[in-house]
């Protein structure tokens, strides 16, 4: 939660540098991008090299990187070292998670794998949201220069992550990793195909968070209420992901998948044809059911390449994350060239894709395993 805490604070500072230092939208959105890109791209590097060589950076350390890096933004003036230490901050978050992830999958078992994966990623849309609201108490009273106190929580977690043990009793962690053996084709197709599917849920998503409170505004809400209304689809989100990670364990998690990414189709449609307390209703059963899937699929990865958790963790809480941002841009676009209405409408088809992707996903159905049993 704390890592996470960090990922949204420079979005959430930008409107004091552009007001401040004079900087460009443009010079503005690189700091963000610089990030996201760092971090997508390094994490499944990281990941590989914790599963192949057992190097691995100590999430105490990890969380520190962040924060120092994020801090420092409010400082630091000279406009290259800010997107240095924005890409700096993205390092620590991106070795962080696929190591974080080895040890949150050694931990589970396969009858409790859905709800440790879930809880585990419940931490980080928490830490996620409360990010921008603790900078933001942190700028009004200090301004910028007081960016650095951000480091305070971290330095508290990384005593913490220290002095205890994320092991149970009569568990003990490895001594050594053993490497992990090569990546095959069979192995990293079921894998490949998953994170396509996860790709196209988190365009879905991303589209969503986006582009839905100018549509709200254009219904005639207030941009306050139209972002109360985001922040409710996703703590409806926070609760699906829950939900969705405790009834996997005992349904199978690729039916419950499918039965999120299914039901959240028509709630979206419904949404956008109905106005009032029936959408609203709509749009937080969308944002439970889609969100109902995350972190499920991140523990099918997991299953489908046990030996390389690492690498798997990485492309799907980084690549796929990010290349389904980078999506975004092209819903804005169908935006600028027909209208709102239209890109929003684009979501559920990138859900259906999403869907027949995961059908085609070589992972077991457990209600079938359970008739053959």
């Amino acid at each position: 939660m704390v890592t996470d805490l960090y990922m949204p604070v420079i979005a959430a500072i930008l409107p004091l540098l552009i007001s401040t230092r004079g900087y460009s939208y443009l010079l503005a959105g690189l700091l963000v991008t610089s990030y996201n890109l760092t971090s997508s791209v390094s994490q499944p590097i990281f990941g590989w090299l914790s599963d192949k060589k057992g190097w691995q950076v100590h999430i105490s350390v990890s969380v520190l990187i962040s924060a120092v890096f994020i801090g420092l933004m409010g400082v630091v003036e000279p406009y290259p070292l800010l997107l240095a230490c924005a890409a700096l901050a993205a390092l620590g978050h991106a070795c962080f998670h696929p190591h974080a992830l080895t040890m949150v999958s050694r931990l589970a078992t396969s009858l409790n794998r859905g709800k440790v994966t879930a809880l585990f990623v419940v931490g980080g849309n928490v830490g996620y949201a409360l990010g921008p609201i603790l900078a933001g108490a942190i700028i009004v009273t200090f301004g910028l220069p007081g960016l650095p106190l951000l480091v305070i929580p971290a330095l508290v977690m990384a005593f913490v992550l220290r002095k205890s043990t994320l092991y149970p009793a009569g568990r003990h962690a490895p001594s050594r990793i053993s490497p992990a053996g090569p990546v095959t084709f069979s192995s990293f197709a079921p894998v490949l195909t998953l994170f396509s599917a996860s790709t196209l849920r988190a365009w879905a998503v991303f589209a969503a968070i986006a582009f839905l409170p100018p549509f709200l505004v254009l219904r005639g809400l207030d941009i306050f209420t139209a972002n109360l209304v985001v922040t409710l689809m996703l703590l409806a989100g926070v609760a699906g992901q829950v939900s969705g990670g405790i009834l996997s364990d005992i349904y199978g998690k690729k039916e419950f998948v499918i039965l999120g990414l299914v039901f959240s189709i028509p709630a979206f449609g419904a949404f956008l044809a109905t106005e009032g307390l029936l959408s609203l209703a709509a749009l937080l059963v969308f944002g439970f059911a889609l969100w109902s899937s995350f972190a499920l699929t991140v523990a099918m990865a997991h299953e489908l390449m046990p030996d390389h958790v690492g690498l798997t963790s990485g492309l799907m809480l980084g690549v796929a994350v990010g290349a389904g941002g980078l999506g975004v841009a092209a819903t804005g676009l169908i935006a600028d060239r027909l209208s709102l209405d239209a890109s929003l409408s684009t979501i559920p088809l990138l859900v259906i894709g999403s869907l027949l992707l995961m059908l085609l996903v070589r992972y077991p159905w457990k209600s079938l395993s359970c008739q053959d049993a």
